[in-house]
């Protein structure tokens, strides 16, 4: 079963009902987890960093990327809150770690699944201390190239965790992505290039490229959501909306379905309709009896319940046991 990941991330804006609000839609919406972002601000972000233009877009210009960070942070009593929440609405908690504190913090709240994102693929010692951890890895992989995904692999592997622990993410960081980044044929490079398992984390409007990332093989879709896109706030217009997020479900779970075990036969659902939808040799005139069977008085039409088409060259030259009207199907005991 494909693995899909809610991200709610920091759309919850600093406010634990708001969060529990996005963990109620994630339930509804059926997916296997809701995530957030931990953090502790001052060990991630550097109070001279820039906003990306898409947080200036979203979130306005005037104040540091470091002060829109700040109050998206979320501490550990409010983690311990979700985590339970989240236990009894039965829907699994995730977070994704951005500094070496805050693998520590989800390590003691009892995480065993670790989601690497995008800007920390080049954090060697992030990368180290999550390897460490010897569980299972998702690692995402926007604005990366072929050589960084390889080198944060190996260091994954030689710190501990086993490349067939570790799902790799084909991912745009771009919020939204424009169709023509989405590339989405890469994800497919990554698996034959490593020999690991992909999926696909999506920044796109909609829900049309998760959907064909579920076609193309995706064991892993990760998804932004939001109460409302008219939320004030940095990743709210990038994000599904409660609807939006169900779509993507049901259409996802739909290709799951669909995509089947690969091996041509006829299914169930038709098999009621090979005797309606193909064809049997009939008598294309009225035949008597100890006729000659050949091309001009015998056709081929609907239904399919008499001697194939494919047979008919065991059925010219052979002799008629009996009269036939046209249009009366043939039928092996009728040949001699």
């Amino acid at each position: 079963m494909i693995t899909i990941i809610a991200e709610a991330g920091v759309n919850h804006n600093g406010d634990i009902e708001i969060a529990k609000k996005l963990i109620d839609v994630a339930v509804e919406a059926k997916v296997n987890y809701v995530k957030f972002q931990t953090f502790k601000t001052e060990s991630a972000i550097s109070k001279n960093a820039p906003k990306a233009n898409y947080q200036k877009e979203n979130a306005g210009s005037e104040e540091s990327q470091f002060d829109m960070i700040k109050k998206l942070e979320l501490d550990v009593k409010t983690h311990i809150e979700l985590i339970d929440y989240c236990n009894k609405k039965q829907i699994k908690f995730l977070s994704t770690a951005f500094d070496l504190d805050s693998i520590d913090t989800l390590k003691s709240l009892g995480i065993t699944l670790w989601k690497i994102p995008s800007g920390e693929i080049t954090n060697l010692p992030y990368l180290r201390k999550i390897g460490r951890q010897k569980q299972k890895v998702i690692m995402s992989t926007g604005m990366a190239n072929l050589c960084e995904i390889e080198e944060a692999l190996k260091v994954l592997e030689t710190s501990g965790t086993p490349r067939e622990n570790i799902t790799v993410l084909h991912c745009n960081t771009e919020y939204p992505t424009p169709m023509e980044d989405v590339n989405l044929n890469t994800m497919n490079t990554i698996k034959n290039a490593f020999k690991v398992k992909i999926g696909y984390s999506d920044h796109t409007l909609g829900i049309e490229i998760p959907t064909a990332a579920a076609a193309l093989g995706a064991t892993v879709i990760e998804k932004h959501f939001t109460l409302d896109k008219t939320m004030e706030g940095p990743d709210h217009k990038a994000s599904l909306e409660p609807s939006e997020l169900k779509a993507m479900v049901f259409a996802i779970r739909n290709i799951e379905t669909a995509m089947g075990n690969g091996i041509k036969k006829t299914s169930p659902s038709e098999e009621k309709n090979k005797v309606i939808a193909r064809k049997s040799i009939v008598a294309a005139s009225n035949i008597k009896k100890d006729d000659i069977f050949d091309e001009n008085n015998i056709t081929v039409k609907r239904p399919g319940n008499g001697i194939s088409p494919m047979k008919w060259d065991n059925v010219i030259g052979r002799k008629a046991n009996r009269n036939f009207n046209q249009d009366e199907l043939i039928n092996w005991e009728d040949l001699s």
